[in-house]
């Protein structure tokens, strides 16, 4: 991201927490010195900025994702990090279901999805609105919390 996207995107997560008191996180690795690394990416517990069509619940609908510069995928960082921010989904914040959702050729967030005990919930994929409907990204794969699928 360039420096207006990410302060953009700081003011955003930390609106969210105060509105919702969950938000996104930075992400940093520590070596074995202890030492941390620069922030490699975020994840954490977020509010889609668009209406899902998959949305059934009058609360807000909960998102829980991961960025990672790629010069650090493929460490687990992101199934890490994406346990961590269920693990406060349930504990910290009490949130009934959580969703995650990316594009539909996207394996290896799919595998994060799939490591972190997401489902799979082929009744609520969906196009992206904010892509135009020929675009190759649009089309999406919703996964869930076990035990809840799209009505």
């Amino acid at each position: 991201m360039d420096r207006v996207s990410s302060d953009a995107l700081v003011d955003r997560f930390t609106e969210q927490e105060r509105r919702h008191g969950f938000t996104g996180w930075a992400v940093e690795v520590v070596d074995d010195d202890g030492r941390a690394a620069p922030i490699v990416g975020f994840t954490g517990l977020v509010v889609p900025r668009f209406a899902p069509p998959f949305a059934h619940r009058a609360d807000p609908l909960v998102e829980v994702g991961w960025r990672l510069d790629p010069a650090w995928w493929g460490r687990g960082i992101a199934t890490e990090a994406a346990a961590a921010a269920l693990a406060y989904a349930v504990d910290g914040a009490g949130l009934p279901e959580v969703v995650s959702f990316t594009t539909a050729g996207n394996r290896a967030s799919r595998a994060v999805m799939e490591r972190v005990g997401l489902v799979h919930d082929p009744a609520g994929d969906f196009d992206h609105p904010a892509l135009p409907p020929d675009h190759p990204l649009r089309p999406h794969v919703l996964y869930r919390t076990p035990g809840v699928t799209t009505p």
